[in-house]
């Protein structure tokens, strides 16, 4: 395993045609896992820097866009949230987003504990104090196992995962998405990370066709991030109640405020909108 020199160049190898690459000033972190090979290191446009298996996860930059989306938008869609379970995330993210609400219990399953310990030591912005919350249960473990046997049953489930290589694969499988609805509480939300439509186009459809089996109402909603290369990313979407995904703005402003929500890219509007989907995602999905 070469290491990336300071003054070098990490370049991402996530698809075959087109890459994206990042000017490295230092690495500050590089292990080969027990599951992944993990890097951590800076760059000049966005701050410190976490890839996995050659892929950038996220960036002190931009991180803000992701994780109030993934959670802010199915957290204040249900309503009465007091259960959360997040399913990887071990950067911190998702939990510092879900614990800004009123919940009674945040229960986050990381596979590779290298991730959390790394992210704590050289990405400590991005957690904060979550780990320390006492609603915070911290599990290391397999989260597609964790999921098919626990009998504890949650408001929303948060898949905060790679793409579906490696590791991360089996949490794009029906046998994972069947579990998951399991453990979902009546009203319960599902919501995912699901790729760059426009280079991931066949990945919408083929997730939107497994969680379609298990869920009434399944779909997308979007969010611009502009460290995940290729345009809008999609967040998957799945749930019985197909109310949760209309609701109006004035209800989400109304819970916004009740949470004392401080913010820097989620707002209602910007919830509401963001399940209008551009016809060529719309496309992958009919």
């Amino acid at each position: 395993m070469s290491e990336p020199a300071p003054g070098g160049w990490f370049g991402e190898k996530l698809y075959a045609s087109v890459r994206q690459t990042y000017e490295i000033t230092r690495v500050l972190f590089r292990e080969k896992t027990a599951h992944q090979d993990l890097i951590i290191f800076e760059n000049p446009v966005y701050g410190r820097v976490l890839a996995l298996d050659h892929v950038v996860q996220v960036t002190e930059k931009d991180e803000y866009v992701y994780h109030e989306m993934m959670t802010h938008v199915p957290v204040l869609a249900h309503g009465r949230v007091r259960r959360v379970l997040i399913i990887g995330g071990g950067d911190g993210g998702i939990l510092r987003e879900s614990l800004r609400h009123d919940v009674e219990r945040v229960t986050m399953v990381e596979i590779d504990r290298s991730v959390v310990d790394m992210c704590l030591r050289y990405m400590p912005s991005i957690p904060g104090r979550a780990f320390r919350d006492p609603r915070t249960e911290l599990v290391i473990a397999d989260g597609a196992r964790f999921v098919a046997e626990t009998d504890e049953r949650f408001d929303v489930i948060i898949v905060d995962s790679t793409d579906p290589l490696g590791p991360g694969a089996v949490l794009f499988t029906e046998r994972f998405y069947r579990n998951c609805r399991r453990c979902l509480a009546a009203g319960g939300i599902l919501v995912n990370q699901n790729g760059v439509p426009f280079l991931q186009g066949d990945e919408v459809t083929l997730t939107y066709r497994r969680r379609k089996k298990f869920f009434k109402d399944a779909g997308f909603y979007v969010a611009a991030i502009p460290s995940y290369y290729g345009g809008l990313m999609a967040l998957g979407w799945a749930s019985d109640n197909a109310r949760a995904r209309t609701v109006p703005v004035a209800t989400l402003r109304k819970r916004a405020r009740a949470a004392q929500l401080k913010t820097r890219y989620y707002t209602p509007e910007i919830h509401a909108a963001a399940f209008a989907l551009p016809q060529f995602i719309r496309d992958h999905i009919r």
